[in-house]
């Protein structure tokens, strides 16, 4: 028989064959979600689908001008990815499982690894991470595996969401997670320090923060390597136009979303988790590495070095179930940092950082107005307190024109004042202080 059921009687005589009825499948379904009818409606044109989704689609509110961040940014795409990346030798790539035969897309994913490399400067880098959420967590995994400990210390100056997923990925595992809370913007030092011991596998931080602070971590790294715990950073790809890298502080592996190298905000994706990390630690990394060779006859070529998932025969030393692979993403990172290379980096860095410190005064200055923290060093995203509930103002912005920001009510108690506002390169003089006379006259 058939392990695909074809037929009514295929799928009786499977069930007789296992003393199932097809309701005792769906028995764990409360009796009031079960769907009795669908009463799906009668066909249509596709014209009429069109029309249909053309309407639906006008409902949405895409004019708005943005402010939003928090881990996720408008910046300015140029046209040149798009056309890269819609060649259809690009955009129907996916996982490469005769590699070698695909020598275009190993060597664009051995280039996008090189850059961040480069970009992060670390050693070595991996392809094929969903988002930057859960290339933390395969970090943090990573870290486990390489030191053998059961213990994380993470501080809650990370992205709030990222710490939602690594707590709904370790929930069943045994591994205890210590939060510590961030001083004035930054990582708390003192809880940190108080928290190390034998027993920690690493310690997590990110920078620029969740709040847009910026810090020299350098002291972290070399606290937890006096424990023998590694030092994972998340951090925003384009600050590193400017920034101190993570290796340059003494990051053990680095992670952080790629959205903003080339790709829309979107909702939900698809975006691209990228990790590098010391030569060292490779065996241990998740994903898969694409190296370069040559031939018998000494012609350049490419080939996957490390695949680490358990179908390439690695079974129960798989590093990850990562199985679907983020090359289209990853090319489309690898076309946008090509296009803008080290200087138009730097330049686009210095934009978003400019703009960002002319809005803080501008806004700053508004009446009843004034900085959550008293660090000045934040790259494009910084906090501000109003004089009432910022999930209120913000609503009323939208209905003005403006995604004013990110109400910090929703993850922090005792900050429903304070807003998160992002400037990128993309925000004009003008838009900012239209936005200052709006949030003026909204207050």
């Amino acid at each position: 028989m058939s392990f695909i059921a074809n037929t009514d009687q295929q799928r009786q005589q499977m069930l007789a064959d296992i003393g199932m009825s097809m309701d005792d499948l769906f028995s764990d379904i409360p009796p009031q979600l079960m769907a009795k009818s669908f009463d799906l409606p009668d066909g249509i044109s596709e014209m009429e689908v069109r029309d249909r989704l053309a309407e639906l689609a006008g409902k949405n509110s895409i004019h708005l001008t943005c402010f939003l961040g928090g881990g996720f940014y408008d910046h300015f795409i140029p046209s040149a990815v798009y056309a890269t990346i819609s060649r259809s030798e690009f955009y129907t790539a996916y996982t490469p499982y005769q590699p070698e035969l695909s020598q275009g897309t190993l060597q664009a994913i051995y280039e996008y690894q090189s850059m961040i490399a480069r970009l992060t400067e670390m050693e070595v880098s991996n392809a094929s991470l969903y988002d930057g959420g859960t290339a933390l967590y395969e970090a943090m995994m990573m870290a486990l595996r390489i030191t053998g400990r059961n213990k994380i210390i993470i501080d809650d100056s990370v992205n709030p969401i990222y710490r939602v997923m690594i707590n709904s990925y370790t929930k069943n595992l045994n591994i205890k997670l210590d939060e510590t809370k961030c001083t004035d913007g930054l990582a708390n030092r003192q809880q940190i320090l108080d928290l190390l011991d034998e027993h920690t596998g690493a310690v997590i931080v990110q920078n620029p923060n969740f709040f847009g602070c910026i810090d020299d971590i350098s002291d972290i790294a070399q606290a937890a390597h006096e424990k023998g715990a590694l030092l994972i950073v998340s951090t925003y790809p384009i600050s590193l136009g400017i920034l101190k890298t993570p290796g340059a502080m003494g990051a053990d592996i680095v992670t952080g979303e790629g959205q903003s190298m080339g790709m829309p905000m979107s909702f939900g994706g698809p975006y691209l988790g990228y990790m590098a990390t010391k030569k060292q630690y490779v065996r241990k990394m998740p994903g898969r590495i694409v190296g370069q060779t040559t031939d018998i006859q000494g012609r350049r070529g490419f080939v996957l070095t490390l695949q680490a998932r358990e179908q390439h025969i690695r079974r129960d030393k798989a590093t990850s179930n990562i199985c679907t692979n983020e090359a289209l993403c990853a090319l489309t990172s690898l076309v946008y940092m090509s296009l803008l290379g080290k200087e138009g980096l730097r330049q686009t860095s210095q934009l978003c950082a400019n703009k960002a410190n002319y809005a803080f005064k501008r806004l700053s200055a508004i009446p009843g107005v004034k900085p959550h923290f008293s660090t000045k060093w934040f790259f494009n995203e910084f906090v501000l307190d109003l004089p009432c509930d910022a999930t209120d103002v913000i609503g009323r912005l939208i209905e003005k024109g403006f995604a004013a920001g990110f109400p910090l009510g929703r993850y922090y108690k005792g900050m429903e004042n304070s807003i998160l506002i992002a400037v990128t390169e993309k925000r004009t003089k003008e838009q900012i202080g239209m936005l200052a006379e709006t949030l003026e006259a909204a207050l």
